[in-house]
């Protein structure tokens, strides 16, 4: 991913990664890493998106969560247009550095998808027995803003 300036520690022996105290994040070949973001009041998964290294350190420099758009291929702020910024109340790596797990306040409408729902995650998928293959279930989450209202078209 392009804008990689930020440098991290490289990651040394497995044990090192796993029980040391630096941080040694693990890109994968594009140079991503998945972070994910929950309520720090509820524990609601919020969303899924891709930090590079710039990403990661301008995320852990601001306290907000920023990431990398693949669409867009740049970094951007979440909420730089909505206004729904995520405040970043802690943020942990996992075991093997791979990952990162933010809890975090929603500023701005409540709403950490771009569709206006609170959750990226607003519908499930029936799992089981009798369950149709490619259906998808509105899982009732509530809508914090209208989408056309708060992205205007630019121009």
């Amino acid at each position: 991913m392009p804008g990689d300036s930020a440098k991290f520690g490289e990651p040394g022996l497995p044990e090192q990664v796993e029980s040391g105290l630096q941080l040694t994040p693990r890109f994968d070949g594009a140079g991503g890493i998945a972070a994910v973001a929950t309520d720090a009041d509820t524990g609601e998964v919020l969303m899924l998106a891709w930090m590079n290294a710039e990403a990661l350190a301008l995320t852990i420099a601001t306290g907000e969560a920023h990431f990398w758009s693949r669409s867009r291929r740049r970094i951007w702020k979440k909420g730089e247009e909505s206004g729904n910024v995520l405040q970043i109340v802690e943020l942990r790596t996992d075991c093997d550095q791979d990952a990162v797990w933010m809890r975090v306040r929603i500023a701005g409408h409540g709403a950490a998808c771009h569709t206006g729902h609170r959750t990226c995650f607003y519908r499930s998928i029936p799992v089981g027995p009798g369950a149709a293959p490619g259906v998808l279930e509105h899982a009732g989450t509530p809508r914090g803003f209208d989408p056309g209202t708060v992205y205007r078209p630019k121009g």
